[in-house]
């Protein structure tokens, strides 16, 4: 399922005093099994974009088309829009609500009017996606589980939906590092097992260089970057002057070139790194 944008923009309170133009001409192109990076500091137009795409917002002006149709066009079809995008706000666990991890995942199935068989096999099959065992969790309460579990159940809720399209706003936020492990390494197998298109929204180099395919940078409400890693992470100082980093493993090869060590500076996993360095001790 592909997404086209075409000279998007959207301007929050247009005609007040207090208009603000948060997202100005986006064109991109979101094509079936990709996965994405969306990167850009706080306030740069990220989450206006996003809430975009599944109809949460409408455009001021602008089109978005989902398998060639307007989804403007569909007025109260919007729900069928948001069965095929799905998208998870950050922190989504503050929007869990049902007295059990089974019941909060089958919120959503429910409100289709799903038959009772229908409704059970989809909320396991997200449960199993996720990594929660529906027989250790399914009947407890999500505020009884670690915050890495109740993130898995919000992620599980919107899985239930059968998405084409899964979109994740900071999914790793505010956990340690082992709920993030988790969840990234999750989200990671859903789009390599199961070819899930995913445009995963995140403040770390670090995160988006190992997993994404494509890197969309915006700032000011502009796109300004749109390719590999590899390519969006040559431009660091175009990337530190809106705000932006390049992962810290691209900085210590870079020093090493200056310090003379014949390694390239175009790394930015530390997989990558780890397999070039040690061929340098080895003499390779």
């Amino acid at each position: 399922m592909s997404i086209k944008i075409e000279h998007l923009t959207h301007i929050y309170m247009e005609g007040s005093p207090f208009a603000s133009t948060a997202i100005s001409d986006i064109n991109l192109e979101i094509n079936d099994g990709e996965f994405i990076g969306l990167i850009g500091h706080t306030g740069c137009g990220k989450s206006t974009l996003i809430q975009h795409l599944n109809g949460l917002l409408k455009p001021t002006s602008g089109t978005i088309r989902i398998d060639g149709i307007d989804i403007a066009s569909m007025g109260r079809d919007l729900k069928k829009v948001r069965q095929k995008v799905g998208l998870v706000f950050q922190y989504p666990e503050y929007q869990l609500f049902e007295e059990t991890v089974y019941k909060d995942i089958a919120f959503g199935p429910k409100n289709l009017g799903l038959p009772d068989d229908e409704i059970d096999a989809r909320v396991r099959e997200a449960m199993d996606l996720v990594g929660l065992d529906e027989k250790k969790v399914g009947e407890r309460s999500p505020f009884e589980l670690s915050g890495g579990q109740r993130r898995r159940v919000a992620i599980a809720g919107v899985l239930a939906m059968k998405p084409e399209v899964l979109i994740l706003d900071e999914p790793a936020a505010g956990l340690d590092p082992r709920g993030k492990h988790e969840i990234l390494s999750q989200v990671k197998m859903l789009h390599e097992k199961y070819g899930l298109t995913i445009v995963l929204v995140s403040h770390s180099m670090e995160d988006v260089a190992k997993l994404v395919q494509r890197i969309i940078v915006m700032n000011s409400g502009k796109v300004v970057f749109d390719s590999t890693p590899k390519e969006v992470f040559s431009h660091a100082k175009e990337l530190e002057d809106m705000g932006l980093d390049i992962p810290q493993i691209t900085k210590l090869m870079k020093e090493l070139t200056l310090r003379g060590m014949d390694v390239p500076e175009d790394v930015y996993t530390i997989e990558q790194a780890k397999e070039i360095l040690l061929d340098r001790i080895r003499g390779r």
